[in-house]
């Protein structure tokens, strides 16, 4: 019966251990958006952008001058966004987050703006980054978001590029932008790393560390 017991007990543990996929979230770990394997966890992407899983990364390209956008099959409400990206120029590209608010990855001339600016359809730029210096051209970049209820935060390789409060939307999908243009066409956007942790209403964020100067 001793046996019985102890052999209970263990499988109560292995499977509550199990079910901590699930309860990740609830306790407030950081957790992927992307396994690295495939594109499970997301919808099809629309227009005639291309969307794959290479080398463990998410990579967003488009080839015939029309884009199109990838999202999550999940909606998220409040939460922490942070993300290791690297881009081929010339490109438009961004970080959906709450279906329509855009961690905005471009080089925009009117009104001029850069990585790091806030876009929302129908208001266009909420908050602009406008140096230019803080994006590395030529490799990764990373990229944190903070949303919490109207609150957003949005940072650069460990500068904070935008802050505001803003009612425009509450909960949304999580996604990636290939922007159309036969300006862009080719364009390439590489995801290396993209962790997603919930927030309370409350909680504070998390300051990313400042990025090293380059060599």
């Amino acid at each position: 019966m001793r046996t019985l017991t102890i052999a209970a007990t263990l499988l109560a543990v292995t499977l509550a251990a199990a079910d901590c996929g699930s309860c990740a979230a609830a306790d407030g770990a950081w957790t992927s958006l992307v396994n690295g394997k495939d594109l499970k966890g997301w919808k099809k992407p629309t227009g005639e952008a291309i969307v794959t899983v290479e080398d463990g990364m998410l990579v967003g390209t488009q080839t015939t001058g029309k884009g199109g956008d990838v999202f999550t099959e999940k909606e998220f409400d409040n939460f922490e966004l942070r993300f290791t990206y690297k881009v081929a120029w010339p490109a438009n590209s961004g970080v959906w987050f709450r279906g329509k608010y855009q961690f905005d990855i471009l080089k925009y001339k009117n009104p001029v703006a850069f990585s790091g600016t806030l876009y929302c359809p129908g208001k266009m730029f909420i908050t602009k980054n406008l140096k230019e210096e803080l994006e590395n051209r030529d490799g990764w970049n990373e990229g944190q978001i903070y949303a919490n209820g109207d609150h957003l935060i949005l940072w650069l390789n460990g500068t904070k590029v935008g802050e505001c409060h803003d009612k425009t939307l509450k909960k949304g999908p999580i996604g990636l932008q290939v922007h159309g243009g036969q300006q862009f066409k080719n364009m390439k956007i590489t995801i290396k790393k993209m962790e997603l942790r919930p927030l309370k209403p409350g909680d504070k964020p998390t300051e990313p560390k400042p990025a090293k100067a380059k060599p």
